[in-house]
């Protein structure tokens, strides 16, 4: 599903990544580890066409990255940056308009789901400014999987989450492999990579 094959990345003179080459097939995850500053964050916003290679190429399903490709944006779902929110609906209302947005059958309904999975229905109410850290993430992810997807790009998903947190992450990422999602993620949690990646890529290598 995808493809990585050759890539390099360089701001001037300096080589962010170089030579980055691995597959993930459908229905496995992949996890990029290593430390701050290894170009790992650099290669997702590649992979989901907010930035671009100096070299090589990443395919999806056999087709280069096209970020304005409706099927691309289809079945891409990914958490990167600090996602924007909408400041005047509530947890709720921003969750059923992306449902409903990429056209969810009973899009209230999968909203409620996974606001459920994601331990936020006690903030269906609430803004985002009024949430904590660790719920404007949870509400980050919310925003990916309540709408369709064959791929998950996800950097740091682990990221202000308390304990029961990743271990709730930990669970909803394995049941998206045994539904055949492929999963590409940064993760700096040793627990959440063991609990979910098939194989892992070091990204401290590449340069």
């Amino acid at each position: 599903m995808l493809q990585v094959r050759g890539a390099s990345r360089c701001f001037g003179a300096l080589t962010v990544f170089s030579d980055v080459t691995f597959d993930v097939e459908l229905g496995t995850a992949c996890a990029i580890v290593g430390a701050n500053g290894a170009g790992k964050s650099t290669l997702l916003r590649c992979v989901v066409g907010a930035d671009h290679l100096d070299e090589g190429a990443i395919l999806f399903d056999g087709e280069p990255v096209d970020e304005s490709s409706p099927t691309f944006r289809a079945a891409v779902a990914s958490v990167l940056d600090e996602p924007g929110f909408f400041p005047h609906l509530s947890v709720s209302e921003h969750i059923r308009l992306i449902a409903s947005a990429h056209g969810m059958p009973d899009a209230s309904e999968v909203a409620e789901a996974t606001l459920d999975n994601f331990g936020m229905s006690g903030a269906a109410d609430q803004l985002p400014v009024t949430l904590s850290s660790g719920q404007r993430r949870r509400l980050a992810l919310a925003s990916a999987f309540v709408r369709p997807r064959t791929t998950l790009v996800l950097d740091e998903p682990e990221q202000h989450l308390d304990a029961e947190g990743r271990a709730r992450l930990a669970d909803t990422l394995n049941a998206e492999k045994a539904a055949g999602v492929t999963v590409l993620l940064v993760s700096h949690d040793p627990e959440l990579v063991d609990a979910v990646a098939d194989f892992t890529i070091d990204g401290d290598s590449w340069r």
